[in-house]
């Protein structure tokens, strides 16, 4: 048996020395899934071990709990395939470790038993486990019920990341949002960045919503919802220069499952917040047209209409060093022109912010 079952021990090859837990990533990458595989006897290791190396995935095996443990912490396997009955630290109690862990919660773990009883195998599903293959262990099987969760799992990691990507693109481009359900006006979910805002804005956090958003929402969704309309916007904060712009975008679900039904404007509701503020939209820029932050400093005020000299007293600088800041932004635009570059920013600008004025 090859399996990779030494995470921690480095190789001796000439040259730059790669652990075989980089090896066994770099496998996995390559060639398929990374599996551990958790059991205590030898020839069950030996007859899984061979059956997923001749099926492309990459194998990693410990023979008892704390290894288990400390393999699954260190190379983050896409299933864990692991032994109910071993001496000292038993699966159950590996797979409730696991689950706890933020880091290998959501491995999935598919249990092996020769225990039948029905309290045996409720006892590996409510430790964590996503299903059991009994013993004597039939390649074939594990093979197959492995297959399902994997898929699974997959899925799970796609919408996560899409989910993640989609979150912070909201926040790079100077968007926040949160879901309130109402009429309770509980806050249930947010961005990091609107989270940043409400408190900074509000002085509040999650689950609490502020008491503003909660009368627009508990004010206007009513009637919106009946004549099919979005509510009109609402803007927090007194300052010009700075303030929240928040509107509501869709309707994600109800709390009960009816309650749409029952109570006009009742449900779950996602809020698009954006700040209003040179900065944020300095910040846009210098993100979405890959400025660095004093080009798009020099670029927006470019498209107030601002001189060199004018950009020079705003930013501390002298009109050459604006300059040439500004002929660095020509080259990153692809433009020959303040008139371009303007038109360029402002057609960029629109598309994150919408509300921006010129």
């Amino acid at each position: 048996m090859t399996g990779i079952d030494n995470p921690t021990d480095e190789g001796g090859t000439p040259g730059p020395t790669i652990s075989p837990l980089a090896a066994s990533l770099r496998q996995a990458t390559a060639r398929g899934d990374l599996v551990l595989v958790v059991d205590d006897v030898p020839d069950n290791l030996a007859v899984l071990h061979d059956a997923l190396d001749e099926s492309g995935y990459t194998v990693l095996v410990a023979t008892d709990g704390p290894t288990a443990l400390a393999r699954a912490a260190q190379a983050h396997p896409d299933i864990v395939l692991l032994d109910a009955m071993m001496p000292g630290m038993d699966g159950f109690e590996v797979a409730r470790r696991l689950k706890a862990d933020a880091a290998t919660a959501e491995i999935p773990i598919v249990f092996m038993t020769g225990l039948t009883e029905t309290e045996h195998l409720v006892a590996a599903l409510e430790s964590g486990g996503v299903d059991y293959v009994t013993k004597p262990i039939k390649p074939k099987e594990v093979l197959a019920r492995m297959n399902v969760h994997l898929q699974g799992a997959r899925r799970a990691r796609q919408q996560a990341q899409q989910a993640g990507q989609a979150r912070n693109a909201l926040d790079a481009f100077g968007y926040a949002s949160i879901t309130v359900r109402m009429p309770e006006g509980k806050l249930i979910w947010q961005t990091s960045l609107a989270r940043e805002l409400l408190m900074r804005y509000c002085g509040t956090e999650a689950p609490a919503t502020p008491a503003p958003i909660v009368d627009w929402l508990a004010r206007h969704l009513p009637q919106a919802q009946q004549a099919g309309a979005e509510p009109p916007p609402l803007e927090i904060g007194q300052q010009a220069a700075s303030r929240l712009h928040l509107r509501v975008h869709r309707q994600t679900g109800d709390a009960d499952g009816t309650a749409s039904a029952a109570v006009p404007g009742a449900g779950d509701w996602l809020i698009i917040i954006r700040e209003l503020s040179d900065t944020a939209v300095i910040e846009a820029m210098s993100l979405a047209l890959k400025l660095t932050a004093r080009e798009a400093e020099v670029l927006y005020w470019v498209v107030k209409g601002k001189t060199n000299k004018d950009i020079g007293e705003i930013l501390g600088a002298s009109p050459a060093t604006a300059k040439k800041h500004l002929e660095r932004v020509y080259v990153k635009l692809g433009v020959e022109t303040r008139t371009a570059a303007a038109g360029v920013a402002i057609k960029r600008i629109r598309e994150i912010q919408p509300h921006f004025e010129v």
